[in-house]
């Protein structure tokens, strides 16, 4: 065999994977089918500034291990998340906060505000079934009409009383005046690019791009000891015991000769006429400067728009709600049973994973791995 290991995919958990193996004085290949490194957190470096070609990806962990070890490749700026939520003609603070309630209902201090979302969430006096009870039941009825119904249906495709309570649960709602989007001890951004900080992470190491393993898979399993795949694991099996579902998004990208479009990073559509998500102005992850910091002249922005996933798209979000999850551990179970094949990262554990999670589960399985 010519590999020890034959990583199916350039995206993070393959990366992590690849670094920690090839320290251990493994043999390693990583084949990746689109035509750049990096998977989902690419970014490409336009008039200065490193715009997120898949949507913004903030860095954020309470895990010291993961934020030791993704800072032994590149430095981290300051970046915190602050979005902005837009309905109609109003603006708001995310998360949802002090500066939120104020806007909403004028109130001062939290025993107000407190008091408003109390009355509100007895709306929902049982254990919430759908995210529509499950938003009440957090900041109330108000709250969840502006800023969270019309934006979570764009961005899911579905009503809001046809979707599982927990992806609304871990929705920041604080009594303070902070809009620090993530409660995390660790935040940031990779000075340069988060293509940057995967170059650091493969030096040495082996990459083919424009390689797809499926449809080539027997050679590359000639080849290797052992495969880490973090491809679609319904797609590894051809589709047969079903399809997996997933939300898919677009982007329509424009560079403006202007300094600044809207003043912050993201600012979120909560009302649902407008027909995108969510607006990303990418210089504002760097603070609107160059990497030796002049400032930028011009702006790119990107507006984001959501749709169902097809096998010709890339797939951003599990549909994670109980008919896809009983699937995916079908698919887990033949997964299993395959020899010398291990399956990894958000689309072959079929997982919502933040960057950090995703860090932390390839560590983990490396530690048995790779003993």
């Amino acid at each position: 065999m010519k590999y020890d290991y034959l990583v199916v995919g350039c995206g993070l958990y393959g990366v992590v994977f690849a670094r920690q193996a090839a320290n251990k004085g493994k043999k390693v290949l990583i084949i990746e089918k689109r035509n750049h490194i990096a998977g989902n957190i690419y970014t490409e470096e336009i008039e200065g500034i490193n715009v997120h070609r898949y949507g913004p990806h903030i860095f954020h962990t309470n895990n010291k291990k993961v934020w030791n070890f993704i800072n032994n490749f590149v430095e981290f700026n300051r970046y915190t998340n602050s979005p902005i939520a837009k309905y109609k003609d109003e603006l708001f603070s995310l998360p949802f906060s002090m500066f939120t309630f104020n806007k909403m209902w004028g109130c001062i201090t939290p025993e107000e505000a407190k008091k408003i979302i109390n009355e509100q969430k007895k709306e929902i006096q049982y254990e919430p079934k759908n995210l529509e009870e499950q938003a009440v039941s957090l900041v109330g009825r108000d709250i969840f009409e502006k800023l969270i119904k019309g934006y979570t249906e764009k961005q899911w495709g579905r009503n809001c009383k046809n979707l599982p309570p927990f992806i609304i649960k871990r929705l920041p709602v604080r009594y303070t005046y902070d809009n620090n989007y993530f409660n995390a001890l660790y935040q940031g951004i990779p000075i340069g690019g988060y293509t940057k900080l995967i170059e650091k992470m493969l030096d040495g190491i082996e990459v083919k791009l424009n390689e797809d393993y499926l449809k080539n898979r027997q050679y590359y399993n000639s080849i290797a000891e052992k495969i880490i795949y973090t491809g679609a694991i319904d797609a590894y099996f051809d589709y047969k015991l079903g399809t997996l579902e997933y939300r898919t998004v677009r982007f329509e990208d424009e560079i403006l000769d202007v300094p600044n479009f809207q003043g912050n990073a993201i600012v979120n559509y909560t009302d649902k006429e407008t027909s995108w998500t969510r607006i990303i102005e990418h210089k504002w992850f760097q603070f609107g400067k160059d990497e030796n910091g002049n400032d930028l002249p011009k702006t790119i922005i990107s507006k984001e728009f959501s749709k169902e996933w097809t096998k010709n798209d890339e797939p951003y979000y599990p549909v994670n709600d109980e008919k896809n999850n009983t699937l995916y551990l079908k698919y887990k179970d033949l997964a299993e049973k395959e020899k010398n094949v291990f399956f990894g990262g958000r689309l072959g554990e079929y997982k919502y994973y933040d960057m950090d999670k995703v860090i932390e589960s390839a560590l983990n399985f490396c530690e048995k791995e790779l003993k």
